[in-house]
């Protein structure tokens, strides 16, 4: 047994100092960016932000609102090969790969589904695959890796979930291009409750990206995904300050009218079903039990309808751009390297918290 007295930081932990700016207007701020590779040899423009693979936002409906916007929708593991056929064919077929990513796991059945995609010609409809586990520090995820490399060759990979600069190296050298981050910080997790394993998560990001960066070759170098945690776009921005290359979240892409799960009304008045991937009601709904060995790790709520979700699109990308006039950065790229975090008492912080709540 050991005590790590480092002292780690979650984003509520920390506030960006604002800097001196040269930037006049909001519409100055660049949110596109252009990534390389370590591996795979595309090249990817857009917003790096990115739905959770979630049965509640990860949904072919929110593909075709966020492909406009460049954002990325990460798919839900729950599709079937027929659903991926309907999808990508017909007069509505689905065409933008750079912004849609096909979700694996590492079981057996996983494998074959994608072998599966492979074999009727789907996989060329995405550009990436995530290899996606809650507990990214198990020995066959690293052997997934590098099978899946091995049979995609061109394709964005990613793997996680971890929050530790060693296995986030390790995983970008056996084959993946970005390494996903975070174990725990999701609103729908319980995995910290249940198991006492996690990591806080900005001072995860900081180092894990400070790792997987310095991975590089002629051709790109490791990148990181912020996977979790993210309540407010503040949440994002910090994320991005932090040197996340993209940003991955669920609980903002849920609860809209584009979103999934169930509408509930409850005293006159609309709900958006919200689930963790290792709740009781995912694992019961799409997996038809929970297996004994194995406890909840989610959690199950319903959520305010919200609507709309573009509106909520336009102020998240609003917030980011204000964030850069804040700390002089004019486009994403710029704002770690212009990012000062200043710790803040998180007990006053959540003292302010609960009193809006009361309010």
């Amino acid at each position: 047994m050991r005590i790590n007295e480092q002292i780690k930081l979650d984003y509520d932990d920390v506030l960006l100092r604002p800097k001196r700016s040269t930037l006049n207007s909001r519409k100055e701020v660049s949110l596109e960016r252009t990534f390389k590779f370590y591996h795979s040899p595309k090249v990817w423009t857009g917003v790096p932000i990115m739905t959770a693979n979630m049965a509640t936002c990860g949904t072919f409906e929110m593909a075709r609102v966020l492909a406009p916007y460049k954002m990325i929708t990460t798919f839900h593991k729950y599709y079937t090969v027929a659903d991926y056929k309907k999808f990508f064919s017909g007069k509505n077929a689905f065409k933008n790969p750079d912004y849609v990513v096909y979700t694996t796991g590492i079981r057996p059945e996983d494998l074959k589904q994608l072998d599966k995609m492979q074999k009727e010609g789907l996989m060329k409809n995405f550009s990436f695959i995530c290899i996606d586990i809650p507990n990214g520090y198990v020995d066959r995820l690293l052997k997934v890796v590098a099978d899946i490399r091995k049979k995609f060759p061109k394709h964005i990979i990613i793997a996680g979930n971890v929050v530790t600069n060693e296995i986030s190296e390790e995983l970008i050298l056996r084959g993946a291009d970005i390494v996903k981050v975070g174990i725990g910080p999701g609103s729908a997790c319980t995995t910290r409750r249940m198991t006492g394993v996690g990591y806080p998560q900005l001072s995860a990001v900081i180092e894990c990206a400070d790792a997987v960066h310095g991975i590089s070759n002629t051709q790109g170098c490791g990148l990181v995904i912020a996977d979790g945690g993210q309540r407010w776009p503040a949440c994002v921005a910090k994320a991005f300050c932090a040197g996340a290359d993209f940003n991955l979240f669920g609980s903002m892409f849920s609860g809209y009218e584009q979103s999934g799960g169930e509408t509930v009304e409850r005293d006159g008045k609309k709900y958006k079903e919200y689930f963790g991937s290792s709740s009781n009601h995912a694992l019961t709904e799409f997996y038809g039990k929970k297996d004994s060995h194995r406890a909840s790790e989610g959690r199950y709520t319903l959520i305010p309808y919200k609507g709309d979700i573009h509106v909520f699109l336009q102020d998240l990308l609003g917030s980011l751009r204000s964030t850069g006039t804040y700390i002089g950065a004019r486009t994403l790229k710029e704002f770690s390297r212009r990012a000062t975090f200043i710790r803040v008492n998180r007990q006053l912080t959540t003292y302010l918290e609960q009193y809006d709540q009361d309010k």
